[in-house]
């Protein structure tokens, strides 16, 4: 989770300028992301331990400029705002810029929405977007 927080920090030091004028990174046809843990419908414990699966591309550390790769986003009880912006980095929005495919995150008990979410180089998702479908679990 340090990871994570050190990423989500980093990308808050970048200014919405520096997006500005990029061209889209495109991925190629069939590219998916999924959850390989948890299941949808999953009764799990906190901490949480969530496993990514990708088909169709690489996963590639964040400012990796290598055509079809990317890097993992955890978006969390929420929804991804602008899929032609850079994905946000708070609590809500877990970026894995090191090219991390595993993590462990605390969550409250209840009802709890997770999606998946490929970035590109500069945590800009693809086009079309590579995204999960989203997911429901149960913390006990």
């Amino acid at each position: 989770m340090k990871t994570a927080i050190a990423a989500a920090l980093f990308a808050l030091l970048l200014p919405a300028t520096a997006f500005a004028g990029m061209t889209a990174t495109p991925s190629p046809a069939g590219a998916k992301v999924l959850f390989v843990e948890p299941k949808a419908g999953a009764e799990v414990t906190s901490p949480v331990t969530v496993k990514f699966g990708i088909e169709g591309m690489e996963v590639a550390p964040a400012g990796t400029d290598k055509p079809n790769s990317g890097h993992h986003h955890l978006i969390i009880d929420t929804k991804l705002a602008d899929p032609k912006a850079a994905i946000p980095a708070d609590a809500n929005h877990i970026h894995f810029g090191k090219g991390q495919t595993e993590t462990k995150i605390d969550l409250k008990p209840g009802q709890h929405t997770l999606q998946l979410v490929l970035g590109d180089k500069n945590h800009v998702p693809h086009t079309p977007p590579v995204v999960s479908e989203v997911i429901t679990i149960t913390v006990k």
